[in-house]
């Protein structure tokens, strides 16, 4: 396998003019355009008739992650104001869901707007008004870390942290809509099948289905299979580096099931991931099977840690092992060790030289140039990202969270 490491990221280049960036989601969301890509043919279409163009019997990988309203505004006495930008908890929590459920108080790891503002020691307060209850939402600066910082937030009730953040934060729209969040985007920013509380940027891939397509896809024995990825803010992390190798590829949350992993073995026809984080996801799931295949009959004292997924392991692990040896093997590991959740972070990145393993193609919108998400397609199509994206900017297609989107399969 080719390894990314010597990319240049001026090769994935594109002019992207500001008004092609949809600012605003379509009215209706299955409404949104669909460019088809298939053996280099382009076809388009609406999402409302996606179904059509997918086989009988395949599976769709769905992230059902939960877009947390992580952006809290307080005010100072002075009349000032400091926005503190939930981005993950700290690492003292054992995983994303569990911090997530903790009361009164919670050490989260944010970004800080106006931080010079802030005088050490000083608290931040914010009162918050609730049906029948007054919550009291404090904020003290914990420590500087190397590229956020740690806060402390504390409350004066037994809510969850999770509630907390729905009742006194907003949504954090990405930064290139240069607007503010507005009442609508509560709903639109977020997936009709949103379930886990966690990600500060929505899975946009599944921005377009509806229940009248997902009840399609079910009229066509077309699987629907759910995953977990938490978007972080490092999603829109932009390379700045010259070559990948000094490129530091973001951390984030997945949380699996026994059964998904099971679900995947059994299933004999196509895999379609919906979005990058489910193909991430789905494609991490195989790289620790490989990893458990390495330790052999020792599954039950190998630690998660031991078989969590570093930014290169995809390229450096063994290649030879089928996807169903991976699975078969990850899935033994988990009953080796009682494990009914893979609770973990991925750092995987897919680059052009990476050949996918468990799918066999992706549904997702159009990416900004010079980044990660773009590297994946190339890997998944080639060279004819630039064909497909050429495609999309004459034929009037809405790029980026809110614009609309594409059925990509792999071109090997």
């Amino acid at each position: 396998m080719q390894h990314p490491k010597h990319l240049s990221i001026a090769d994935f280049n594109y002019e992207l003019p500001d008004e092609r960036i949809a600012k605003y989601p379509l009215a209706e969301r299955d409404a949104s355009k669909l460019l088809v890509y298939q053996y280099g043919d382009i076809k388009t279409h609406t999402y409302a008739h996606i179904a059509h163009y997918l086989p009988a019997e395949s599976m769709l990988v769905f992230n059902n992650t939960k877009v947390v309203e992580a952006r809290l505004l307080f005010s100072k006495a002075t009349g000032g104001a400091i926005e503190v930008f939930c981005l993950e908890p700290d690492t003292r929590y054992s995983d994303i869901t569990t911090a997530m459920l903790t009361t009164q108080t919670v050490y989260w790891r944010c970004l800080i707007g106006s931080v010079k503002k802030w005088k050490s020691g000083s608290v931040l307060e914010k009162t918050i008004e609730h049906g029948n209850k007054t919550i009291i939402l404090q904020a003290q600066l914990i420590e500087k870390l190397s590229d956020c910082y740690l806060v402390q937030l504390h409350w004066n009730t037994n809510d969850s942290f999770a509630e907390v953040l729905h009742w006194a934060g907003l949504i954090p729209l990405p930064p290139y809509l240069h607007r503010q969040a507005e009442v609508s985007d509560n709903e639109r920013y977020q997936t009709i099948y949103a379930k886990h509380d966690g990600s500060v940027a929505a899975p946009t891939a599944g921005l377009h289905f509806t229940e009248r397509v997902l009840h399609s896809l079910t009229a066509k024995a077309i699987t629907q299979q759910y995953v977990t990825l938490h978007v972080g803010a490092g999603t829109f992390k932009p390379v700045k580096a010259e070559t990948m190798a000094e490129h530091e590829m973001h951390a984030e949350y997945i949380d699996v099931t026994q059964g998904f992993v099971a679900a995947v073995i059994a299933h004999e026809h196509p895999i379609v991931a919906v979005g990058t984080t489910s193909l991430r996801t789905i494609e991490t799931l195989y790289w620790m099977g490989v990893k458990c295949m390495e330790f052999g009959s020792f599954l039950e004292a190998v630690g998660i840690e031991q078989i969590s997924i570093a930014q290169w392991d995809a390229y450096e692990l063994p290649q030879h092992y089928s996807k169903q040896d991976a699975f078969t093997a990850l899935l033994h590991w988990m009953q080796a060790t009682n494990t009914q959740r893979i609770l973990t972070k991925t750092q995987i990145i897919i680059a052009p030289g990476y050949r996918l393993r468990v799918a066999d193609g992706i549904i997702t919108n159009f990416h900004q140039p010079q980044s990660t998400l773009l590297l994946l397609i190339a890997a998944i199509i080639g060279d004819d990202w630039k064909r497909v994206y050429d495609y999309a900017l004459a034929n009037d297609f809405r790029f980026l969270s809110y614009g609309d989107g594409s059925l990509l399969w792999k071109h090997y």
